[in-house]
């Protein structure tokens, strides 16, 4: 298989579920724990890109911190930057491969990418 990127929140039922789920397919894919070390900003458009989704797609709406930076109507580079300087809204879990990248949500999402 060819190689697996997850962005992961261990903290989260969602990318855990998504873990346990490569792993069970035999693959030991890199963990980044975007929390703790956050893309840049040409890797999160980049992945974006890859995505095939507007920006907006990747934003956690339901956060608080979503309504509280009054992101409703904002625009894509505006996203982008909100979601650099506040990581917690980057949707997660993102998966990435060689061929693709996804949000995985619901979990069993993934399958799709390493089937």
């Amino acid at each position: 298989m060819a190689e697996v990127t997850i962005w992961h929140n261990p903290a989260c039922g969602t990318s855990r579920n998504v873990l346990a789920l490569i792993r069970n397919a035999g693959i030991e894919p890199e963990i980044v724990e975007y929390l703790r070390s956050p893309p840049d900003r040409a890797t999160l458009e980049t992945v974006i890109a890859r995505m095939g989704v507007p920006v907006r797609d990747l934003v956690r709406q339901k956060e608080a911190l979503y309504t509280g930076l009054a992101l409703a109507d904002a625009g894509d580079a505006a996203l982008l930057d909100a979601m650099l300087a506040h990581p917690v809204l980057i949707n997660r879990p993102v998966v990435i491969t060689t061929d693709a990248a996804r949000l995985c949500r619901p979990s069993e999402t993934v399958l799709e990418l390493l089937g």
